[in-house]
């Protein structure tokens, strides 16, 4: 005969505690068990709830609470490598809290962006995420803030909605000082696209230091496009046409620079020695390519693992702040320094 789900009243029975302290610390926060019974009761009902795979009723939970311990999060293409580090912070965080995430892909479209919103509204989620904010079209994210819903982003930042991001002007910054410490002032930005305040701190950033080093990035040089490696070989193709050619590139994330890395490839030319590319975001390819990539380090796991603290701190009450996590600049082959002794500093 089939067993049935184990029941709250089930674990209460073997523990010989009431149902009301189970609940509390199998569908409550930390903070509730702490207050619901001893430290070795708690451990005492966690372990039984292991052992027989007791599993919370989120509608049960809702009807009794008016809270389901679900977060909903939206994203632009959980394909992307970056997008999917990202998530995996937040669902690590939303388990560690005893929350269930759902994730969305809007494809970058705000239409799908409302759409799957309110979608995600209508399942009655305790606090949305969003990870595909656009500065050209606030409107659904400042709608949510105006109804008072628990809500952070992540990655991109908009207005002064809570967001966790990289300091990504910084990390523009710390590109330059790179390839202008290495003697070079024939740059071009491969921008990414300009209604993700990714791409455009990061080139704000790149272009400000240069100046501040004396070096001038022509405008016809910041080509924005979309983030992906299509793209990358695209732009790159264009930059290489001319008869003035840049001896260095900064692509505002990873994937273009792979696209500009073919592009360079079909040209004649290996980054590294003839010309230098820095990348964003140290995805877990970069290091691995033909030309190992040098790039700027993006905590993607931890962006998201602290967006989905502050949110959760936002449904118990809390205000809390936005914050910009450190970038850190990885040196390897493709800018001309890490494994290749042959480019000086100041080659171009």
């Amino acid at each position: 005969m089939k067993q049935g789900p184990v029941t709250l009243s089930a674990l209460a029975r073997l523990l010989n505690v009431h149902v009301s302290t189970v609940s509390r610390v199998l569908n409550g926060s930390d903070e509730d068990a702490k207050s619901a019974a001893a430290p070795e009761t708690v451990q005492r009902i966690r372990d039984l709830a292991k052992q027989l795979n007791y599993r919370p009723n989120p509608n049960a939970i809702g009807l009794r609470t008016q809270r389901t311990r679900t977060i909903g999060v939206l994203v632009p293409q959980l394909s992307d490598i970056v997008v999917a580090m990202i998530y995996e912070g937040i669902d690590a965080a939303a388990v560690h809290a005893n929350y269930q995430t759902f994730v969305s892909n809007t494809q970058d479209i705000p239409a799908r962006q409302r759409e799957l919103g309110e979608s995600a509204l209508a399942r009655r989620v305790d606090g949305i995420m969003f990870a595909d904010a656009r500065l050209d079209d606030p409107y659904f994210i400042d709608e949510i803030a105006k109804r008072g819903i628990p809500m952070v982003l992540v990655s991109r930042r908009l207005g002064q909605h809570c967001s966790v991001t990289c300091d990504d002007f910084e990390g523009g910054r710390l590109a330059a000082d790179h390839l202008v410490g290495l003697g070079h002032s024939d740059i071009a930005v491969l921008a990414g696209q300009a209604h993700a305040s990714t791409g455009v701190d990061r080139t704000a950033g790149f272009v400000a230091r240069c100046e501040e080093l004396g070096v001038d990035i022509d405008k016809a040089w910041r080509p924005t496009s979309p983030f992906n490696t299509e793209a990358g070989r695209s732009v790159g193709e264009r930059l290489l046409s001319g008869s003035r050619k840049p001896t260095a590139f900064f692509a505002v994330n990873d994937f273009l620079a792979i696209g500009l890395m073919g592009a360079l490839r079909d040209y004649g030319m290996t980054p590294g020695s003839d010309v230098a590319v820095v990348g964003y975001n140290d995805t877990p390819v970069a290091a691995d390519l033909p030309i190992s990539l040098t790039s700027v380090r993006s905590p993607m796991h931890q962006m998201g693992y602290r967006g989905a603290e502050l949110l959760i701190e936002q449904m118990g009450g809390s205000k809390p702040e936005s914050e910009r996590l450190a970038p850190e600049l990885v040196v390897r082959q493709s800018s001309g320094v890490a494994g290749n002794p042959h480019l000086p500093s100041g080659s171009h």
